[in-house]
């Protein structure tokens, strides 16, 4: 009787190296990091009233309060309204930007940073998450302020363009604005010490042309306001928020704008690592 002949079996391929993933874009990142700080904020109750109620504390009480009393070259309350207008909303941008460093320097002293170098997306979709909800926040502060405004008597002849230049121009001081305030949180030790930091930058626009002429103010003073910041972008967003030329305002406000990014951006790409490597 013949031995039953077996055929020898395939050896079994060996498996393929893992291929590690790549991980989340930065486009991912910065959508989730986004909606992330978008909706921290939105279920804080007193930074949302802050965004909301603010400008509109504001405009009521320049309007009506002080309105009567400041002259701005005839027109009376109306004449006022329009002259405060884009004050008003910077100011109240201000304090909505603030909100940041207190949220980038609680990921920062919680430990979440540190827990992000084990993930593999860029870490720094964190801070411009932020940046992006900070912007959204303020947006509405601007659309209240406007609304408000026009219900209690701003009219403009502006152009569509006009308006648009001068939304345009605040919105890029309170983009400035808010990476100056994420560096501040970024830096700082903790949240109470970051919201203290810019407590000095909140008070800018009272020391401005924002309420009143320049020309109003003691002497000694005068200097500061005319050559600080706020004053070429108030100028520039009021002439063209009421259809005037803006003129060499709306150049030195971008430029005090984009320098102010750019050194704020330049110091935080060498801080955040060494947060990160903590």
């Amino acid at each position: 009787m013949s031995a039953v002949q077996t055929v020898p079996s395939a050896p079994a391929p060996s498996p393929r190296p893992a291929v590690p993933s790549a991980g989340a874009g930065f486009l991912t990142g910065l959508r989730v990091f986004s909606a992330r700080s978008l909706k921290k904020s939105l279920r804080d109750g007193e930074s949302m009233l802050m965004a909301i109620l603010l400008p509109v504390f504001l405009m009521l009480i320049f309007t009506f309060v002080m309105g009567g009393a400041i002259d701005v070259g005839g027109g009376g309350r109306e004449a006022y309204l329009a002259y405060v207008m884009p004050a008003v909303v910077l100011t109240a941008a201000g304090f909505g930007a603030s909100y940041t460093a207190v949220v980038v320097s609680q990921d920062v002293t919680t430990g979440f940073m540190n827990r992000l170098r084990t993930m593999p997306f860029p870490a720094v979709t964190v801070l411009l998450g932020h940046t992006v909800s900070s912007m959204v926040r303020n947006l509405m502060a601007t659309a209240v302020v406007f609304a408000v405004g026009f219900a209690v008597g701003f009219r403009t002849e502006a152009s569509a363009g006009q308006l648009l230049a001068s939304v345009g121009l605040i919105l890029l001081w309170i983009l400035a604005i808010t990476v100056i305030f994420a560096l501040l949180g970024l830096v700082a030790g903790s949240p109470e010490s970051a919201n203290g930091y810019g407590f000095v930058l909140l008070f800018l626009p009272y020391v401005s042309s924002g309420f009143a002429p320049v020309e109003t103010m003691p002497g000694w003073l005068q200097g500061f306001a005319h050559y600080q910041p706020m004053t070429p972008v108030i100028d520039a967003s009021r002439a063209l928020m009421n259809g005037q030329d803006a003129g060499a305002d709306s150049f030195i406000a971008a430029v005090w704008c984009l320098g102010f990014m750019a050194v704020a951006v330049w110091i935080m790409a060498v801080v955040f690592p060494r947060k990160m490597a903590r």
